[in-house]
């Protein structure tokens, strides 16, 4: 954290444009072709175990199981039982198979669960489709992907003509579901929605916001499974439980399923994380969301950081509110924006030091850096955060933050470095945003940050 404290200094005296570079999970399709070095792509996922009590862990694995992201009540345990066949519908983009076949081997290794793809177009207990994502979110709105219980295509999708068909709370047990991706979207985020939505095809249904380590959570941090969220689907697949059985139930059995999953994690009995109130859900939501207008956007953001502060949160919800506030503060308040950053950051790096949380904020304080002529301590930031970004096999934000680096290590006269750098990041560009024209865009905006 001493590069992000120095930055105090730093932007309490320089008075700078502010920074534009935008989320990293923001990408759009264009069929523009531009000459690039081979695409870049992540080998063997090392995840890391997670940190946190087996009680805390009990707790946050039933509040997955037996809530939707709603509010409303799951009332029993359901799951696949027995081998889950898995297969793709024709037409995927050429990047899904392999990234299919890695989380599948890792599903198999990391959560012990029986599974196993089929060929393509084969009938299936999974069964994974993609298309454009304008058509998606005619029938879904703002979905980035999502999956559907008891069917098997886009075509029963729209067919079917009662709800209750496709409610999650009625199923006693799983034996057919339809995951449906974006089809003209970078090979990253279709692998982000595929880890996501297979994860919740088999396993829990709902998202909190309160995890720190875990896809399970709208805050969008992880782009792949994590250890935590193997240790939830090994659990949720152990044989002591089954299909069918309450909350009650089930909690009284995964004490002693973590104790043998995860003896790590004996450590304490104590229960930390309060429940996430609607109204700070609703007021995040409100700011993340692309309705409102962007003042709107920011009182949104306010809101949630109002809500977090009296809730006496120190966790990763309270940072995620700076977080939110920052990224929605960048092109309007310089100041409020780097402040947000500051606090989201040192936070952050209380909960995962030098974790992918840090990660981002360093990339947004590297930008802001880099526009106020401080190249060397955009560097540091941007080094800091390298190692977190390729553990985190997030190549829209590694793509960045070599972008920085290249940008920094021109205004340091270190011209023959920044090429090499800035030929890495188009590599990993390709993976992260897709198109050559997106990828030409971000190191454009990038570049005009240091001019």
């Amino acid at each position: 954290m001493k590069s992000i404290i120095s930055l105090v200094f730093v932007f309490g005296l320089v008075a700078c444009a502010p920074a534009t570079i935008t989320d990293v999970a923001e990408r759009r399709a264009t069929d523009v072709a531009v000459a690039l070095p081979p695409m870049r792509q992540f080998g063997t996922t090392q995840p890391t175990p997670p940190n946190r009590s087996n009680a805390q862990i009990t707790q946050d694995i039933l509040d997955l199981s037996f809530e939707m992201e709603s509010g409303r009540l799951i009332p029993v345990l359901s799951r696949f039982e027995g081998l889950i066949t898995i297969s793709v519908r024709p037409g995927a983009p050429a990047s899904l198979s392999a990234d299919l076949d890695q989380l599948i081997s890792r599903l198999q290794s990391e959560a012990n669960i029986n599974i196993r793809r089929i060929a393509d177009g084969q009938d299936a207990a999974i069964t994974i489709e993609t298309l454009p994502r304008a058509r998606m979110q005619r029938a879904v709105p703002n979905a980035a992907c999502f999956v559907v219980p008891r069917i098997s295509s886009w075509a029963q999708f729209q067919s079917v003509n009662r709800a209750r068909d496709l409610d999650w709370t009625t199923l006693q047990t799983r034996e057919r579901a339809v995951v449906f991706l974006p089809s003209d979207v970078s090979p990253q985020e279709v692998r982000d929605c595929l880890h996501e939505e297979v994860a919740q095809a088999i396993g829990p249904l709902n998202d909190l916001y309160r995890l720190p380590d875990s896809v399970f959570n709208d805050d969008n941090f992880h782009a792949v499974l994590t250890g935590f969220d193997m240790l939830v689907l090994r659990a949720y697949y152990d044989n002591s439980l089954r299909s069918g059985m309450s909350r009650a139930e089930v909690g009284a059995r995964l004490p002693a399923i973590l104790a043998r999953l995860n003896p790590a994690g004996q450590f304490s009995t104590a229960v930390g994380a309060t429940r996430t109130p609607r109204s700070w859900i609703n007021a995040i939501e409100n700011s993340l969301g692309q309705d409102a207008s962007a003042n709107r956007r920011v009182q949104a953001a306010r809101q949630a950081l109002n809500i977090a502060q009296a809730q006496g949160w120190s966790d990763a919800r309270l940072a995620f509110s700076y977080f939110a506030l920052g990224r929605l503060s960048l092109s309007y308040d310089a100041e409020t924006s780097i402040n947000a950053f500051l606090e989201a950051g040192t936070i952050y790096d209380q909960i995962a030091p030098n974790g992918i949380h840090l990660a981002h904020v360093n990339m947004q304080l590297a930008a802001f850096a880099l526009s106020a002529g401080q190249a060397n301590q955009a560097l540091d930031l941007v080094n800091s955060a390298l190692p977190a970004a390729t553990r985190a096999e997030n190549a829209g934000l590694l793509a960045t933050l070599l972008m920085i680096k290249a940008e920094a290590l021109e205004a340091v006269d270190r011209s023959s470095e920044a090429y090499a750098v800035r030929l890495d990041s188009l590599g990993w560009g390709r993976y992260g945003f897709g198109s050559s024209t997106e990828v030409q865009a971000r190191l454009t905006e990038v570049a005009s940050l240091s001019q």
